[in-house]
């Protein structure tokens, strides 16, 4: 029976050594699992200019003072075909065919112009962004978010 005992005793202990890799190598996975919600998002909202400087009288100048940028943190170029940036009441900016290049970014303003490759113009006759308070969201062609930015109180 000492050696029944004995045989059980290093099963044992064999199971619960390999138990304890196979732990050991599952926790790191599931860490990183994990850190991917707190991730930086590879395309950002970086800033937002809302309030135009100096008077708001709705000029072509005025309305391209209003503006969000747009960046893109990967070392690869990404192509927002079909992506959306949105304001809190529903207005909607499409973006074409329009490639971000790595680490760079775009600038959208909300007035007439002709797009380049650092800044894309809405067309919009009218401003977008709420001064004192509202929330830029950034989507992708697949309608998931991908990025917002708030700011000022929501009323």
């Amino acid at each position: 029976m000492s050696s029944a005992s004995s045989s059980v005793r290093r099963i044992a202990a064999t199971v619960l050594a390999a138990g304890a890799v196979v732990g050991a190598a599952a926790l790191p996975a599931a860490a990183h699992d994990g850190d991917r919600h707190h991730q930086r998002p590879r395309v950002e909202i970086g800033r937002v200019q809302a309030d135009s400087p100096g008077r708001e009288d709705r000029s072509n100048r005025s309305l391209n003072s209003e503006w969000v940028e747009i960046t893109n943190t990967t070392r690869d170029g990404i192509n927002l075909r079909g992506w959306t940036l949105r304001d809190r009441d529903g207005n909607r900016y499409r973006f074409d065919n329009v490639r971000i290049a790595p680490r760079a970014t775009i600038r959208i303003h909300t007035g007439n112009g002709r797009d380049t490759r650092t800044d894309l113009f809405q067309d919009r006759r009218d401003y977008v962004w709420d001064n004192g308070s509202d929330t830029a969201t950034l989507r992708d062609d697949r309608g998931r978010t991908v990025d917002t930015e708030s700011w000022g109180r929501r009323r």
